[in-house]
């Protein structure tokens, strides 16, 4: 650093007599020399300097316009967004509650349509078995009747001559007779 204040002191110092010189050796510059800078600075600079802090200042007036715009925008929207959301979680507990009430609804038509199904399987079994139970002992009484039937007219075939046959036809044509006025009169 020293080698560079040095080089601008020895040119200073060659300098010839009747010429406008700066001093930039810091420390051997003189308050007057500063003031004619400081007012050179300020007399010229002013108006750039004011045209580039009204500039700036343009600039921040216009991003902080733009911000405000942007907050604006942003909360109606957070606003909108929130609404929708309050919406959308009342409707959610409308569904959440109906949903519940109806998959309970379901569930219960769904128990009571499988017991009902099972009863009326149940009720039809057991007709079933009933109908073929009675069917089963129907067949089975007619089987007994027919061999019974067929043992006794056996037995009365071999036990019937024609003489005792014709004395129980006899015996029934009576007793049908004696019953047959009494029929008749009632009928009348």
């Amino acid at each position: 650093m020293k080698i560079i204040t040095d080089s601008f002191v020895s040119l200073g110092n060659r300098a010839s007599a009747g010429s406008f010189e700066l001093n930039t050796d810091i420390l051997a510059t003189n308050p007057i020399n500063l003031s004619i800078v400081l007012g050179l600075l300020i007399f010229f600079g002013k108006g750039v300097l004011k045209d580039l802090l009204d500039k700036r200042k343009q600039r921040i007036l216009g991003t902080i316009r733009n911000s405000e715009e942007l907050r604006r925008g942003a909360f109606e929207q957070l606003e909108r967004a929130r609404a929708r959301l309050r919406k959308v979680e009342i409707e959610a507990d409308e569904y959440r509650i109906h949903g519940y009430s109806d998959i309970e609804r379901e569930k219960v038509n769904l128990i009571n349509a499988a017991c009902n199904s099972f009863e009326r399987l149940e009720n039809e079994k057991k007709e079933t078995l009933f109908f073929k139970q009675k069917r089963a002992i129907n067949q089975v009484q007619q089987q007994v009747f027919q061999q019974a039937f067929q043992r006794a007219l056996g037995t009365l075939n071999r036990c019937f001559n024609s003489e005792l046959h014709f004395r129980a036809i006899s015996a029934n044509i009576r007793t049908i007779s004696a019953w047959y006025p009494r029929i008749r009169g009632r009928n009348n």
